[in-house]
């Protein structure tokens, strides 16, 4: 959680190509904005667009977060440049992450054989070619330049934008859900309210812009928003939000022996849709009304029949990859990965090696950097994110099909309650969550899986932040013919 607020901020405000000349000269300038997390301000934005001496335009954004985690002050910044020709064609985007331990790079130039991809991650760079994007200036200007043009309630436009973070074009659609008279300024100004859909991430926003193509407000999943302001008053922020302590779903009671019980039953609530339940031999999620029956059995291993190593299966084996994040083809990786499993082939008792050695090399510490498995094997210290990205990596290096998982996990305290919280998934036979942070595997049964894959999937969590409730119930499970568990009829 304490990193998607920041990548899912970077995919706001972007735009369609309409195919004919732009005349930015009316958005040139700089627009200053305070960053907001479930109403708490957690940072500040600035939007510049500028037109240099040989006719290119640069669209640029610099944000600067600052948050706290438990206690512990994280800062973290973030600048992208994205470079346009005078016919509005993308020539380059760059990009660096920055916080107090790390720098991360991207740079995406488009070249005749496609889109030259750059990254440096963990200080190791890593080269590729994509294929072009079809992202011109028209997408970086969508809603100033739709506005301008008078749209009618329920016209909608299509959109796409490559982000060098995630490596890939994403695209979706936006419509004009309404228009009213907003004071701006003094004055009474139209104000079109502009809903989109970006595809994959399943993530929404809202835009509130005005007749002349200034954003005054962006909501994103109901939980960041995007605020114009004043620059002093933009930049005026302080570490008061606790995004790990104000973002948990609190219990009223303790959950007993919730890391050795074999069972749980919980009632889960909030805005969760189709794409957060997932089920498995380990979990069952089912939609009851608005809310969800949530039933979790600890998993038995004893009946796998674990793979040996490496894993050659086709359908897994882009689980063996290495990517941007997980460098599992880096002479340290894969060096610490076989010095941790020695000789052993056996996918199962390879991955206990690879977890009990996460688990008791790390140094637990909050972070709000961005996570890659060469610059904590550098560290070694994290979080969670940390934990399971070191894990993957290390996994990868010797064959073992893993994945990421993200979603709750019970902790005690007081008050009790359930945290957002990263692990990982592996193959032993089938897919079984290992928790590298706490060295379960299998995991206990108070992990609420609720999305599987990179951090690109996992953004569709960002709408459950703050907003789910969760009632624990005492009564199991029934069981179906066939062993399949159903919700109890009676709660």
């Amino acid at each position: 959680m304490k990193k998607w607020f920041i990548m899912t901020s970077l995919l706001v405000g972007y735009g369609i190509a309409f195919g004919e000349a732009i005349d930015v000269t009316p958005f040139l300038g700089d627009s200053w904005y305070g960053l907001y997390f479930n109403g708490g301000k957690v940072g500040y934005l600035l939007k510049r667009i500028e037109r240099t001496a040989s006719g290119e335009i640069e669209v640029v954004e610099e944000a600067e977060f600052m948050v706290s985690m438990s206690g512990a002050r994280q800062s973290m910044s973030t600048r992208s440049k994205r470079i346009y020709d005078a016919s509005g064609a993308l020539l380059r985007i760059d990009m660096e992450m920055n916080d107090s331990a790390q720098s991360s790079t991207f740079s995406a130039e488009v070249r005749d054989n496609g889109l030259q991809m750059k990254s440096v991650l963990g200080g190791a760079p890593r080269e590729e070619v994509l294929p072009k994007p079809t992202e011109t200036l028209e997408d970086a200007l969508r809603h100033a330049l739709w506005v301008r043009r008078g749209p009618e309630v329920g016209d909608v436009i299509n959109f796409s934008v490559f982000e060098p973070m995630y490596q890939k074009e994403v695209s979706g659609i936006s419509r004009i859900a309404g228009v009213e008279s907003r004071i701006f300024n003094g004055v009474a100004t139209k104000v079109y309210e502009i809903q989109s859909v970006i595809d994959l991430m399943d993530i929404e926003s809202t835009s509130y812009v005005t007749d002349t193509g200034v954003t005054v407000e962006d909501v994103t999943s109901s939980v960041f928003t995007t605020r114009l302001e004043p620059e002093v008053a933009a930049r005026d922020v302080d570490y008061s939000v606790d995004t790990m302590v104000s973002n948990a779903v609190l219990l009223d009671a303790p959950i007993e022996k919730p890391r050795t019980r074999d069972e749980l039953r919980l009632l889960l609530s909030g805005p969760l849709r189709e794409s957060h339940l997932l089920n498995d031999s380990r979990q069952t999620m089912r939609m009851n009304g608005e809310e969800v029956d949530f039933y979790a059995v600890k998993a038995k291993l004893a009946s796998l029949d674990a793979p040996q190593l490496p894993v050659t299966e086709e359908r897994l084996l882009e689980y063996t990859k290495a990517g941007a994040y997980v460098q599992s083809d880096d002479p340290k990786i894969i060096g610490k990965a076989r010095e941790i499993i020695g000789k052993e082939t056996d996918a199962l008792r390879a991955a206990e090696k690879l977890s009990n050695w996460v688990s008791t090399n790390m140094h637990n510490v909050f972070s709000a950097r961005l996570s890659n498995s060469l610059e904590v094997l550098e560290s070694l210290e994290g979080d969670c994110t940390e934990h399971s990205v070191l894990f993957i990596g290390l996994a990868r290096a010797v064959g073992l099909p893993a994945r990421e998982v993200a979603g709750l996990i019970y902790v005690e305290g007081s008050p009790p309650g359930f945290y957002f919280h990263q692990w990982a998934s592996i193959w032993l036979g089938e897919w079984v969550d290992v928790d590298p942070t706490f060295n379960q595997l299998p995991v206990d049964v108070t992990h609420i899986k609720l999305s599987e894959g990179d951090w690109f999937r996992q953004a569709k969590i960002l709408p459950l932040i703050g907003r789910m409730k969760i009632k624990v119930l005492a009564e199991p499970m029934e069981k179906k013919s066939g062993g399949e568990p159903a919700p109890n009829a009676d709660r």
